[in-house]
């Protein structure tokens, strides 16, 4: 996906995965009651620290935290962009 805006520094863009509509036993989550998911997929990174190359790729799938992040819209789409330091993980 080509996305028109360019990070800068060690900051990522990252489009959140959908939240869960229902759980592993077949329970129905009401809009009310979902979490913000905490699991997306990077869809752009800036050019890094000059000391620190960044290690996520555009494509990767990330784990970050719940509350981590800026949220943007762009386009009609919902997007985060955070430091590299806010994700914990790559799946």
């Amino acid at each position: 996906m080509a996305l028109n805006i360019k990070p800068l520094s060690d900051r990522v863009i990252v489009e959140p995965a959908a939240a869960e509509t229902q759980t592993a036993s077949g329970i129905i989550i009401p809009d009310t009651a979902k979490e913000k998911p905490q699991k997306g997929t990077v869809i752009a990174v800036g050019n890094g620290k000059k000391d620190e190359p960044l290690t996520v790729k555009i494509g990767d799938i990330v784990l970050y935290g719940k509350y981590a992040g800026t949220d943007l819209k762009f386009d009609g789409k919902d997007y985060l962009i955070m430091r590299e330091d806010d994700i914990l993980a790559i799946i």
